[in-house]
């Protein structure tokens, strides 16, 4: 049952909290038994969803994420992470009925094995990723909005496993991607890190099995690393700017130029032979002796970037009448609060108690008719109304 693993409930646990026994429950989720009247209630008010979205036929299930961990410890929490995937794009699928959302323009590739995409591969994929999105050779201002600009489904919040960055699928039912992105850390450098590794994913591993083979999942996430990392720093460009011999004082200039920690450009030059293996354990060991694994200099100068589509989206229908802010939950089934969880929108903001300044507005029905007679007219971020 989805609401079990995106509510971290076992079967117990939730027939105690319903009233019921555990084989009922277990009858639920097997689909042998449907539930009664008080039972549907009660079950309702404990996952915090409407009763008619337990009778909403289920669309088809995203592709299976890849994560970075297969540690069976972690396995409840990929579960969780997965439902929440798939609330998001319920939400989306719930919200294209009044609008498109930008095509999806991301560069296709059609590898079967991982162990077929060479270096030289990934390389290609990046550079024809930032030629479709037009970005040139230099640092993406802000790479958030070129992913949902690319019709990517980006979400962005706290799941409270700090562990898992972030996961991504490809979603049948919206013919879309989907990124879930853990705001667990207010790390700019890290987050946008892990939004371009979930990018590779999309791309190099659409075609690819998921597998929880040790080797053949490092490989998967070595090849996504790899991505990000040419994404991010383009290699004539970056090359350009690195001075020899490279230094951490000299990278962290580098760092907020780029939204790059120190760490992956030590990576990225590597990667591309500026350095050796000697070299880059040598800045690798420097960089943990004067800062510690992970934290670096700098860390705090770079927000994490904002998620849009699906929050503008909502805030579009709502002034314009199209969805008033009151009818969003129930239209959609799910909580309030797990809406505005899902898309960034302010606390309570569909509760109506939010203070929300809307900017964007719906085409009237005289320019969209000027639109389809050819001429120009006003361009709303992201979607239209159909």
């Amino acid at each position: 049952m989805q609401a079990l693993a995106a509510r971290g409930l076992s079967q117990v646990a939730l027939a105690g909290m319903v009233g019921v026994s555990t084989a009922t429950v277990s009858k639920w989720k097997n689909g042998q038994q449907s539930p009664e009247a008080e039972a549907l209630t009660n079950l309702s008010k404990v996952i915090n969803v409407t009763p008619e979205w337990f009778t909403r036929p289920l669309p088809g299930k995203c592709s299976l994420p890849l994560f970075r961990s297969n540690a069976s410890a972690l396995s409840n929490a990929r579960s969780m992470l997965e439902a929440r995937l798939e609330w998001a794009q319920d939400i989306a699928l719930a919200l294209s009925e009044f609008v498109d959302f930008p095509e999806v323009n991301l560069p296709k590739r059609a590898f079967t094995d991982p162990e077929e995409i060479t270096s030289a591969d990934i390389e290609e994929a990046a550079d024809e990723c930032r030629e479709l999105w037009n970005l040139g050779r230099r640092a993406i201002p802000d790479l958030a909005m070129a992913v949902e600009g690319a019709g990517v489904i980006l979400v962005r919040e706290e799941t409270g496993v700090a562990t898992i960055e972030g996961l991504s699928a490809w979603s049948q039912a919206l013919g879309r991607p989907l990124v879930l992105l853990s705001a667990d850390k207010q790390n700019g450098f890290r987050s946008r890190f892990d939004l371009a590794h979930e990018l590779g994913h999309l791309i190099l591993h659409r075609g690819i099995d998921r597998s929880t083979d040790p080797v053949r999942h490092k490989i998967m996430e070595d090849q996504a690393h790899r991505f990000a990392g040419a994404f991010l720093l383009p290699a004539e460009t970056f090359a350009a700017e690195v001075r020899s011999p490279v230094t951490l004082d000299s990278l962290l200039l580098l760092k907020q130029r780029w939204g790059v920690s120190a760490a992956a450009m030590i990576m990225r030059l590597w990667a591309l032979k500026i350095i050796d293996d000697d070299a880059k354990g040598l800045l690798f060991k420097r960089r943990s002796a004067r800062w510690g694994v992970k934290a670096e200099p700098g860390d705090e100068g770079r927000a994490p970037e904002q998620v849009r589509l699906l929050k503008r989206t909502i805030e579009l229908l709502a002034s314009s009448g199209v969805l008033p802010v009151g009818s969003v939950a129930s239209y959609i089934g799910l909580s309030a609060n797990d809406i505005e969880m899902l898309t960034g929108l302010p606390e309570h903001y569909l509760s109506g108690s939010a203070s929300v300044v809307h900017l964007a507005q719906l085409k009237s029905a005289a320019s969209t008719a000027t639109r389809d007679s050819g001429e120009t007219g006003v361009v709303v971020p992201f979607n239209r109304r159909r």
